[in-house]
């Protein structure tokens, strides 16, 4: 069985090409995701709003996404998996450490950690014991609260320059992928020229090397669409297969996100 590696991620944007991801929390959907061709699969602590019903991500427990990415890990045949570690579980580079060994032995191939330059300390422990890290910046939605809502971030160029700052501090500690989430499209462009590593966006614009999405947000189910979601279950007439394979094939010829799904 051949898995998609980071490194193959890598040569995605070496070549120019787009890589496609959405979150999963269980076989069926990761066994759909692998048959259609999905790159990557998050196992997100977004299962705390989905799944759970919670208002926020913070909720979520270590025990919760180790059981999550464990069931992914079964129905998945080809997807690499990056796994949440969830809210403060990673506050210090040692309790960091045991949490991506457990993520990691649940069946991730990558976690996934929210913050800027405070987190460098940690993502170099983490890169020098072998552990492959994708960074998050812009909207982090574990810090919602001291953010003041669900906001764009970046759109002043003291905050931009700060993140663009942030990114490639990240990705000199050895973060080997970074997630813009709600950040101006051409701040987005900026930092995916700008880094070798491959940017992942969500409500970041067309520019950067790949997109995620919620997987409920794009069937079109949760309760709230943001901007930057398309409801691609209904340009699938109700078909949840090809919903997720239309997603797919709109990001690889670069016409999702369009731009009204996208931030000046």
């Amino acid at each position: 069985m051949k898995y998609t590696s980071i490194s193959h991620i890598e040569k995605l944007k070496a070549n120019g090409e787009k890589f496609s991801c959405l979150t999963a929390y269980d076989a069926t959907f990761a066994g759909v995701m692998s048959e259609v061709g999905i790159d990557m699969i998050l196992v997100g602590d977004s299962l705390g709003n989905v799944i759970q019903g919670q208002k926020t991500t913070v909720p979520v427990t270590l025990e919760q996404m180790e059981y999550h990415i464990d069931c992914v890990s079964r129905g998945n045949q080809n997807c690499l998996i990056a796994g949440d570690m969830p809210y403060m579980s990673y506050s210090t580079p040692e309790e960091a450490y045991d949490t991506a060994r457990r993520i990691m032995q649940a069946g991730a191939q990558m976690v996934k950690l929210e913050g800027g330059a405070w987190l460098l300390d940690t993502i170099q422990g983490l890169t020098v014991r072998g552990i492959p890290v994708c960074a998050h910046l812009g909207l982090t939605p574990q810090s919602v609260d001291a953010l003041g809502g669900f906001k764009v971030q970046g759109r002043d160029q003291d905050t931009a320059e700060i993140l663009l700052d942030d990114a490639k501090k990240l990705e000199a500690a050895g973060a080997r992928m970074l997630v813009l989430e709600c950040v101006p499209s051409e701040l987005a462009k900026k930092v995916a020229e700008e880094l070798v590593i491959p940017v992942m966006g969500i409500g970041a614009g067309v520019d950067v090397d790949g997109q995620v999405l919620v997987l409920h947000d794009m069937l079109g189910i949760s309760p709230f669409q943001a901007k930057f979601v398309r409801n691609f279950m209904a340009d699938a007439n109700g078909d949840i297969k090809a919903a997720i394979e239309l997603y797919h094939q709109e990001v690889k010829a670069k016409n999702f996100p369009a731009p009204q799904h996208s931030f000046d």
